[in-house]
């Protein structure tokens, strides 16, 4: 069995093994592959593993041999489902290896928007605090979270972490998700308006799709409270990144913390990478080592339970191609 990892540098730096997954099959591990290498690589491989290199529909076509495609994270746009479905190429997602690790970051954004962490520190590295005429200092107002309302968009699993640390911060919770099959205890869902226009905080945990992209755009962040913060540890494209720029740098909030942007790497151009009180991370919610080793746990299981021939977590309407376990 031939198994190709197109970019397996962001999942795995040097720092974890693959060695599971060697055990299934002969494997190719490539760091990262341009668009114009993804076919030569992945010919004849029967498995393709995929961080973030995209299989649109021309590439599919063009790998005969392909048999499944396993997508190493939860979302799965950069694949041509459609396609794959076409040719009864199984494609499956990892859905749950980074809930409490993107939970955590959600809450490092919100202290630091809170206490202004970068600025404080940097301020007592450029030895401001040495030369205090006081034991301590502050630039801007530090704002307690306890009794502050956070308003979760999206209930999934992220959502739902992040809604339980908030309430043991004795934070009200708002939330708004018409999918949610159940009620959390504690949690009043609510209208998208109402929890924009009544939440302190605004923390984002839905897909990007076509009803959620641009979501919020001049008109919510109009709806927010001089006071408030955003907060977006899902998909960058839910936010319109010049409508948030501009209430940033007019005060119309109070900060926004994200760790994605509609285009990653982002060019330089981008106007919140000079936004006030906006503060960015590189998309690295996911990224914590404990995460991406359940990670490669998951995309192997995936793996053995297709050659298994009882596929897992598939994402596609197909019916895989015959496949000898253990070939």
């Amino acid at each position: 069995m031939e198994i190709v990892i197109l970019d397996g540098y962001t999942v795995n730096p040097g720092d974890l093994s693959w060695g599971s997954l060697e055990k299934l099959g002969r494997c190719t591990i490539y760091d990262r592959t341009p668009h114009e290498e993804i076919v030569p690589r992945a010919q004849g491989a029967e498995i393709v593993l995929t961080n973030k290199t995209p299989l649109d529909g021309e590439s599919i076509s063009l790998l005969p041999a392909l048999r499944y495609i396993g997508v190493m994270a939860t979302g799965y746009n950069i694949i041509d489902t459609e396609a794959s479905s076409r040719r009864g190429i199984v494609v499956t997602n990892v859905p749950d290896y980074g809930t409490m690790s993107v939970a955590q970051l959600v809450f490092a954004h919100l202290f630091n928007l809170t206490h202004h962490l970068d600025h404080h520190t940097s301020e007592v590295r450029r030895g401001r605090w040495c030369s205090s005429a006081d034991f301590c200092f502050w630039d801007y107002p530090l704002v307690e979270v306890s009794g502050l309302v956070i308003g979760i968009v999206g209930m999934g699993r992220i959502g739902s972490a992040v809604a339980r640390i908030a309430s043991a911060l004795e934070m009200g919770l708002l939330a708004h998700d018409p999918s949610a099959a159940a009620r959390v205890q504690g949690v009043r869902f609510v209208e998208l308006d109402e929890l924009f226009s009544r939440s302190d905080v605004v923390s984002l945990h839905c897909p990007l799709k076509r009803e959620t992209e641009g979501l919020v755009g001049r008109a919510r962040l109009a709806m927010m409270k001089p006071t408030s913060y955003l907060i977006n540890t899902s998909r960058g494209g839910l936010v319109d990144a010049d409508a948030l720029a501009s209430a940033l740098n007019e005060g119309k909030i109070a900060g926004a913390g994200l760790d994605v942007l509609s285009l990653e790497p982002p060019p330089p151009e981008n106007p919140l990478l000079a936004a006030k009180n906006c503060s960015i991370t590189p998309h690295i919610a996911w990224a914590t080592a404990a995460a991406r080793a359940r990670l490669i746990g998951h995309v192997t299981e995936n793996v053995r339970a297709f050659l298994g021939g009882a596929p897992t977590n598939v994402v596609n309407a197909s019916k895989p191609s015959s496949v000898r376990p253990g070939s």
